[in-house]
């Protein structure tokens, strides 16, 4: 079997809802209770797992590849809710989109400032 990514731990202050926000603007299943996470399944098999802490929350980048249609659903909830939202990881570029390799992608924060992402095409594949 090939090497794949099954899982990734992400620190919350609330992970209830912090994993329902996840799930609710990506488009994703409802998340489900394992242990002491509340897990976010990815259509890739590939789940979220949320995990409460009193500590400092560092922010991590977490990267989700969409379709056309399922950007386009996805920016308007981010729209709908007027989420910041930049096109870029640094926060540069704010209220934009890119474009990079001639797809799309948008950076937005989740409520404990993990930065979410949605591209179309993965960067660096128009060389």
């Amino acid at each position: 079997m090939p090497v794949q990514l099954n899982h990734t731990i992400v620190a919350t202050s609330d992970k209830v809802a912090h994993a329902r926000f996840a799930a609710d603007l990506l488009g994703l299943p409802d998340p489900e209770p394992f242990g002491p996470f509340m897990c976010v399944q990815t259509s890739n098999d590939v789940t979220l797992d949320y995990l409460e802490t009193d500590e400092k929350i560092v922010p991590q980048h977490y990267a989700f590849m969409v379709s056309e249609e399922e950007f386009d659903e996805i920016f308007g909830r981010i729209k709908a809710q007027e989420l910041p939202h930049w096109a870029d990881p640094a926060h540069q570029e704010p209220g934009q989109i890119n474009t990079r390799d001639g797809g799309r992608g948008v950076y937005f924060d989740d409520p404990d400032g993990h930065v979410l992402e949605i591209l179309t095409k993965p960067y660096g594949s128009g060389r």
